[in-house]
């Protein structure tokens, strides 16, 4: 009976739990409660995912990301103030605090107000640079909302976000339009490889400061596909921090609105669709790699009558030492989370899960190839023959890419050398038989030589002991 209560708590408390495999926990910090209803379609989608939002005010004296040491939230969505600083709970230290703590933060920009001192450091530290003058907007002329902004061409029109890379998943595709309304530009740095942009501008744009009264921009901070709309950051630890370019982007009237190019095409905008995408994924629902089961055997290889090789396992799992020269079978299981359940992982074909075996340096690099697939994961596996050094070495999966977590599995084994019985024959060894044939013919060369020289003994007379002319 006690057993069936159990699994009705596991239950319960699976069902309570959020999407996200991190908690549920959800802290809006917003400075002005009477602007919530802006939002409140965005607010209805995370409730609806199961997220338990508490909304603070940045100079709440309630507010608080740690308590005991410990977070009292898993993830927050910072609205921009329109005073200049975040209070004494949100500043970029404890930001960092929070992040390293495996917390996940959704920054939200807005281009009507100057972005807060206290943003821009945050921003710096993560090497994500926005407009010295915290002012400027990005403008595209050609593809704009020509309903909202006839003038500003502020109001930008773009498609959903291309594949970062060939062998990157893209967790934000589809179709339709996402309207960027008075977007704040960002320019990412190149020297950190944790960082990738979600939303890029056109060709076409560039940032533009309204305050500035000219009619052409001669150094603009950034122009075209260098600038980011919305850009994220994966730490080490997997925690994430997405910098949401346009506060009104969110809003109810942008969700499922009406809009019309300069070319005169009219559409609906998929705004809701893409902040639940971006939202799914800053809060750990899409792109999370779990590890399942991690075995390595010796194995056989022998060959069918097709001619195509045949893998057997050979003595148990995961033993801790194997002798050089060895054939060995190393599987890793994976599954990706998505939203509410574990699928099997699945690499692009310019991509490849690929196994170290190593000591100080690699002495194999080998591509993991999908063996076989459960309900809900794949198994990735590689046989191969072990180097000709005896010593400590590690099977690694190091697996790490833009947007999803970081996968990096190591197991540790001893390579030992022949033991004083299971050195081959002489024979059996090809290089030895010039060897083998040299004593041979030197046994038989001088059998050969003694018979000669017994039977050319000179003959004797045996009545006068004389040899015989």
């Amino acid at each position: 009976m006690r057993w069936l209560v159990s699994i009705f708590i596991l239950a319960f408390s699976a069902s309570v739990q959020g999407l996200s495999c991190t908690g549920n926990r959800l802290l809006v910090v917003i400075e002005e409660a009477v602007e919530k209803v802006k939002y409140s379609q965005f607010w209805g989608d995370l409730e609806g995912r199961g997220y338990r939002i508490t909304f603070q005010s940045p100079k709440s004296d309630k507010l608080a990301l740690f308590r005991h040491g410990e977070r009292t939230y898993d993830h927050i969505i910072l609205l921009p103030p329109k005073s200049k600083g975040l209070g004494p709970a949100l500043t970029p230290n404890i930001l960092l605090q929070f992040i390293n703590q495996n917390g996940n933060i959704l920054l939200v920009l807005s281009g009507e107000s100057p972005t807060p001192a206290a943003m821009v450091s945050l921003l710096l530290e993560l090497d994500i640079h926005l407009p010295p003058d915290r002012t400027s907007l990005v403008v595209d002329h050609l593809n704009y909302d020509i309903s909202s902004a006839p003038e500003k061409h502020d109001v930008l029109l773009l498609p959903r976000p291309s594949t970062l890379r060939s062998d990157v998943k893209n967790f934000f595709a589809g179709q339709g339009t996402i309207v960027f309304p008075r977007a704040v530009p960002q320019e990412l740095g190149n020297a950190s490889p944790h960082l990738a942009p979600i939303l890029r501008a056109k060709s076409t744009a560039y940032s533009y400061n309204p305050k500035d009264e000219v009619e052409t921009m001669e150094d603009p901070f950034a122009v075209g596909e260098q600038i980011s709309l919305v850009s994220s950051m994966q730490a080490r630890n997997s925690a994430r921090f997405t910098v949401f370019g346009s506060v009104e982007a969110l809003e109810n009237k942008w969700f499922d609105a009406e809009i019309k190019s300069p070319g005169g095409n009219e559409r609906k905008t998929v705004n809701r669709e893409f902040a639940e995408q971006i939202s799914a994924w800053t809060f750990l629902e899409t792109g999370v790699l779990k590890v399942g089961r991690v075995e390595h055997h010796l194995s056989s290889i022998g060959e069918k009558a097709s001619g195509n090789d045949t893998i057997s396992q050979l003595g148990y799992w995961n033993p801790k030492i194997y002798r050089i020269k060895n054939d060995v079978t190393f599987n890793i299981e994976l599954s990706e989370y998505s939203y509410d359940h574990l699928i099997p992982l699945a690499i692009p074909s310019t991509d490849a899960v690929q196994l170290e075996f190593t000591m100080l340096s690699p002495f194999h690099r080998l591509n993991l190839q999908p063996a076989s697939h459960t309900s809900n994961s794949t198994i990735f596996s590689s046989t191969f023959k072990l180097p000709d050094q005896h010593g400590i070495f590690a099977f690694r999966v190091n697996y790490k890419r833009p947007f999803q977590t970081n996968v990096d599995v190591k197991r540790e084994v001893t390579v030992r050398q022949f033991a004083h019985d299971e050195w081959p024959r002489s024979w059996m060894i090809s290089a030895g038989w010039v060897w083998i044939a040299g004593v041979w013919i030197t046994v038989i060369g001088w059998v050969a030589f003694v018979g000669l020289w017994l039977w050319s003994e000179p003959a004797y007379e045996r009545s006068q002991g004389k040899r015989l002319k």
